[in-house]
């Protein structure tokens, strides 16, 4: 069995960027990946501005905390000041553009207005309370590379420079494939030795998360040729086909199989716990992941090694995810393979579920986070471990 390290960079130096690039508005580009650098061409701020609310004036005419300047001009945000007149003093507000001539913003809660004049007390030291023109980003800059996933706060970094649309990747699409012949739709009736169909909704709700175009394949049943038309029709649709089951070694487990016969398995079963029939390939030259079947070994097998494949082939730069150090208040012993441990973090520290078996959804909703345990290790009451919130993967 390969180590999850092994897999993740074998898998992420197979990836290829899978899609071309399209001119995407950027209010709706949240986790699209650039496909060119972002760079400046205006300062931000595009000039000094007043970080309060206050009174701009040159700091060598205050006369004394007993004298008064007069009021020479009121500058908004958006107004165009005029230069300051010598001897006086602006009323200015936060955001608006200092005038010319000022090289100092005094707060308002040090000030009083009295008939059209300022006394000031105490005078702040020389530039106090602007903000100079280019700041946050200087033009020509870039600020953001080919390769980044755009989250929230790029959007807002782009804008702030006035650039509406960018070159990004096009959503991938990721075709995903439910095997087996006990599975049934949520809505039905499940009948004797059936169960309900949760992998699909797992993997439509994450992959959606991530910005994937998800092309739903629904249920297929363990009938070899069955399993054989849907891998066709998914490479046939898709970029990457990720299915769940059919990976392990038993007599009705036909998806490893098929693909093997209709490109090829390059890497199976991987030291990770839950999650060990774990499959990479190609169906033709869609690349494909076989994730385990069982729905706790689905959640953990996409989040840790299916992700950073899918990252790489949307062309965006793979960086190596930074756990919290907490503390853990549980006991837990491991074997061979690196375990993750679904736990839930609390006043007293990291808290154990009561069980770890990959058939246990609940504890993945119970949970806020997984602490990776490497293998041959154990963990012991108060002992500082590596814990990753869910929101480490968004």
């Amino acid at each position: 069995m390969l180590s999850v390290s092994q897999a993740i960079k074998q898998l992420t130096e197979s990836a290829q960027v899978l899609i071309g690039a399209e001119v995407t508005e950027v209010i709706g580009a949240r986790c699209r990946v650039l496909a060119s650098d972002i760079r400046a061409a205006i300062n931000v701020p595009p000039a000094d501005n007043s970080a309060m609310d206050g009174y701009a004036l040159r700091h060598a005419d205050w006369p004394g905390c007993n004298a008064t300047l007069t009021i020479s001009q009121r500058i908004t945000a958006g107004a165009v000041p005029q230069t300051l007149e010598p001897g006086t003093a602006a009323r200015i507000f936060t955001g608006a553009q200092v005038p010319p001539g000022a090289d100092t913003v005094v707060m308002q809660e040090h000030t009083t207005e009295v008939d059209g004049c300022v006394m000031i007390d105490p005078l702040p030291v020389i530039g106090s309370n602007i903000r100079r023109q280019g700041q946050d980003i200087r033009a020509g800059n870039v600020i953001l590379r080919a390769g980044h996933r755009l989250r929230p706060q790029d959007l807002g970094l782009i804008a702030s420079l006035g650039i509406g649309q960018a070159s990004c990747y096009r959503p991938l699409k990721v075709a995903i494939l439910s095997t087996g012949d006990e599975l049934v739709e949520p809505g039905t009736e499940a009948g004797p030795a059936r169960i309900y169909n949760s992998n699909r909704y797992t993997l439509t709700g994450m992959l959606a998360g991530w910005g994937y175009e998800v092309v739903d394949l629904g249920i297929v049943r363990d009938k070899p040729d069955e399993v054989r038309s849907m891998l066709l029709q998914a490479a046939d649709k898709a970029d990457v086909i990720v299915t769940t089951g059919g990976v392990s070694v038993g007599e009705e487990d036909h998806v490893k199989a098929i693909v093997d016969e209709l490109g090829g398995i390059d890497l199976w079963k991987i030291a990770i716990k839950p999650g060990k029939p774990f499959a990479f390939g190609h169906v033709g030259e869609t690349p494909f992941l076989g994730l385990p079947g069982n729905p706790v070994s689905v959640f953990v097998t996409l989040l840790i090694i299916a992700r950073p494949f899918l990252l790489a082939s949307q062309g965006a730069c793979i960086r190596t995810l930074q756990p919290l150090r907490q503390r853990a208040n549980f006991d837990k012993p491991n074997g061979p393979r690196e375990d993750y441990l679904r736990v839930r973090c609390t006043d007293q520290g990291l808290v154990l579920y009561s069980s770890q078996s990959s058939g246990v959804m609940f504890s993945t909703s119970w949970g806020d986070g997984l602490v990776r345990l490497p293998p041959g290790q154990d963990i012991c009451v108060g002992d500082l471990v590596e814990y990753y919130p869910w929101a480490t993967y968004t």
